[in-house]
């Protein structure tokens, strides 16, 4: 149960180039600033770490770091941009993607990657401060309006929780459809993490190429080599053979798989990347509202990631969605919501977490 003590709308004309306290509760302490290239940004600081949410620009969890390890992939962007371009901003942790479209658009597509909402200027945002079930907490929201004559016309309102002593991001979005016709719609969260070699995966689907089904198809921006198309080839046939991250394998440029989810009897489906270390990171997330799954590894000698999704459709651009009837469609006046968790957990944590999937599933560890 959550009870909300205090709310603070946020401006961006409040954002310096000098950081300086916004509020504090317990050992928790919110600054805001603006990087150099004039986003606006909040760094919230609890007993395990921090995390860095833009509020005004695609309320993207920039980065996260907790109990001194940063989470979030590596790549060449260190820092947001003040800019619509995809590409130029794919540094963060966590973006919401959608909503009129999202994936890499395929020929018959005129949509910007992810789409729209990845990099929308939200019109309002807000801070909460309040108490629930894990103790004092912190909470980033806000609203943006998208309108477009003869297009979609819509509010999307997401959130992140952080609470004091606790190193998992809340995260919510909700959409409302504002048309007086139906609106289709189309929802990722693009959650990016860190591979570590010899890091494992550990999740609730059956590990078989009916319900890992890789990506054979690579987006128009990308030239993928001979010795990547063989490993696809064989990854097509034994998805299991990339559940421990072996430094050897090809993911350069990427690689992609769709998942089927299983979930709990709690309605939850799992996803872990087991370090060396034991600690995991993590995504919690509810298959009957995103109930498509995506895993994405990048290893070059730019950029390292690992991206546990998860969304409403899958990412090969609207058309071809549309054509595997992926998009979705909201009657006039009515709303999308999802929740899901992501972020970091401890050994101890992670112990408990692998023995709950492996027993939903009915297996033993991956060795």
């Amino acid at each position: 149960m959550r009870n909300v003590t205090a709310r603070i709308n946020l401006y961006s004309y409040q954002f310096k180039a000098d950081e300086k306290e916004i509020a504090s509760i317990g050992e928790m302490r919110v600054t805001g600033f603006r990087y150099q290239s004039g986003v606006a940004a909040l760094r919230i600081q609890n007993s395990r770490g921090e995390i860095i949410v833009l509020p005004f620009h695609g309320q993207k969890i920039w980065d996260a770091v907790f109990d001194g390890r940063r989470i979030k992939m590596q790549t060449a962007v260190t820092e947001p941009k003040d800019t619509q371009d995809f590409l130029l901003n794919m540094g963060g942790f966590l973006f919401h993607c959608g909503m009129s479209a999202m994936g890499s658009p395929g020929p018959e597509d005129d949509h910007p990657i992810h789409g729209e909402l990845v990099n929308a200027k939200y019109q309002k945002a807000w801070l909460e401060a309040g108490v629930d079930d894990e103790g004092n907490y912190f909470a980033v929201g806000g609203e943006y309006l998208h309108s477009a004559a003869f297009g979609n016309h819509y509010t999307a309102a997401p959130t992140v929780r952080l609470n004091e002593n606790g190193s998992l991001l809340h995260v919510t979005m909700r959409v409302r459809n504002l048309n007086r016709t139906p609106m289709e719609y189309m929802y990722l969260a693009h959650i990016n993490f860190m591979p570590i070699d010899q890091g494992e995966l550990v999740y609730s689907a059956k590990y078989d190429a009916d319900h890992v089904k890789i990506r054979s198809s690579f987006p128009s921006h990308m030239q993928p080599t001979t010795k990547l198309k063989h490993f696809v080839d064989n990854l097509a046939m034994d998805p299991q053979i990339h559940h421990i991250i072996k430094p050897e394998f090809t993911f350069d440029p990427e690689i992609v798989f769709m998942i089927e989810f299983e979930k709990d009897m709690e309605g939850w489906a799992h996803a872990l990347f087991v370090n060396p270390d034991g600690s995991a990171d993590y995504v919690r997330h509810k298959p009957e509202q995103l109930d498509h799954g995506v895993r994405w590894i990048c290893r070059t000698p730019n950029q390292q990631a690992l991206g546990m999704e998860v969304g409403t459709a899958g990412v090969e651009g609207y058309s071809v969605e549309k054509a595997k009837g992926n998009v979705k469609t909201l009657a006039p006046g009515s709303e999308f919501f999802c929740e899901y968790i992501a972020g970091y957990v401890d050994k101890a944590k992670t112990e408990q977490l692998k023995e709950r999937i492996n027993s939903q599933m009915g297996r033993q560890s991956y060795q």
